[in-house]
């Protein structure tokens, strides 16, 4: 005896195997479009790579050493015993490319006495560097901001009142010009009011564009010397001490503004 499947009962087989390849149909192209997804968000995930920014400081063309005699423009003999400054706001420049990487709300207290401290390293996406910018000392919202810590901490001697807020770069040391108690000489700059801001922003062009497809150095070379001229001349024997805002801090702040270069990029 033959029994014959009704057409309901064919038709209901047919849909429940069409429907079946239709989820199966539906759930590859998920997964295709998410396997297309993923691929193309790690392709628009910049690669990271690293930059180190060495401070050097240098008189003229000698290394700075605190146990050595150098001389100035005007033949005054002078020993350093400390030099600091604060580097800030650093922004990486690709001017073939119309590209920045700024790094806002970073302060670094480049200290003589600390190698540690010359070092500056950074993580950037961006793809080469043509130039650098960055802040020599502290911006006058962070002046105003309260009780800092890390580099702006008030415990490493580089802030002076909440009025007169930090002192931006210090260069310390003894010169027989100096006519002060033990022939020392004391610089200490700062200010961040109108009319009495030591700030400068520092602008320097690398020697040729510098692919960032690994591990990177840049080093920055600061001559101490153009603390005594360049915009204006100071000389030790006029002006051995200089620890308060206003115009002979200003004066330093324009000449040390122009003590920067830029000697390996690699």
């Amino acid at each position: 005896m033959f029994f014959k499947s009704s057409n309901k009962d064919i038709n209901a087989e047919e849909c429940d195997a069409t429907g079946d390849a239709t989820r199966l149909y539906c759930l590859a192209h998920k997964k295709i479009f998410l396997l297309f997804f993923i691929i193309s968000c790690s392709l628009s995930v910049k690669a990271q790579h690293t930059i180190t920014i060495t401070f050097k400081n240098k008189v003229g063309d000698k290394t700075l050493n605190t146990d050595s005699i150098y001389t100035n423009q005007f033949d005054e003999t002078f020993k350093v015993r400390n030099c600091r400054y604060y580097i800030s706001n650093i922004v990486f420049i690709d001017s073939i490319n119309k590209k920045t990487q700024v790094y806002n709300d970073e302060y670094f207290l480049i200290d003589e006495k600390d190698e540690v401290s010359k070092k500056i390293t950074l993580n950037t996406s961006i793809q080469q560097i043509t130039g650098i910018e960055f802040l020599l000392g502290v911006d006058s919202i962070k002046n105003v901001s309260g009780v800092q810590t890390g580099s702006l901490d008030p415990a490493k001697g580089m802030f002076w009142t909440w009025n007169t807020g930090y002192v931006m770069a210090k260069l310390e040391g003894t010169s027989p010009a100096a006519n002060t108690p033990a022939h020392a000489f004391s610089y200490h700059i700062g200010g961040y009011k109108t009319g009495e801001d030591a700030a400068r922003k520092i602008k320097l062009t690398l020697p040729g564009a510098l692919a960032v497809n690994e591990n990177k150095k840049i080093i920055v070379t600061a001559d101490i010397l153009k603390w005594f001229t360049g915009m204006h001349d100071i000389k030790i024997t006029d002006a051995a001490f200089c620890h308060e805002p206003g115009k002979l801090a200003m004066q330093f702040a324009d000449n040390y503004a122009n003590m920067f270069n830029v000697e390996i990029a690699q």
